[in-house]
């Protein structure tokens, strides 16, 4: 059981470095939307692209959620106004 566990550990782990160079995910590369480790960040594969640190892009991420949620509960109260408008109207 405890290897077990070490074994699962070991993976989850790898599975939040960078499964290339084993270094922490501290980038993202916009254009390919990957996460980057210091290494890949400085490759020629993402030299010319935008390149945020990991903390801005999740700030950026969490602003477009936060924008697109406010459009879909805008959208949810214009559509209950129309259709208690269309049942008041049927009554």
């Amino acid at each position: 059981r405890g290897e077990a566990l070490g074994a699962r550990e070991e993976e989850e782990e790898e599975e939040e470095g960078c499964r290339r160079h084993r270094e922490p995910l501290e980038a993202f590369c916009k254009e390919d939307a990957a996460l980057l480790c210091a290494i890949c960040r400085e490759s020629r594969a993402h030299r010319a692209h935008t390149v945020l640190p990991l903390p801005e892009a999740v700030r950026e991420f969490e602003e477009q959620i936060q924008a697109g949620l406010q459009t879909l509960k805008d959208d949810r109260d214009k559509l209950l106004e129309l259709r208690e408008a269309e049942m008041r109207r049927n009554w």
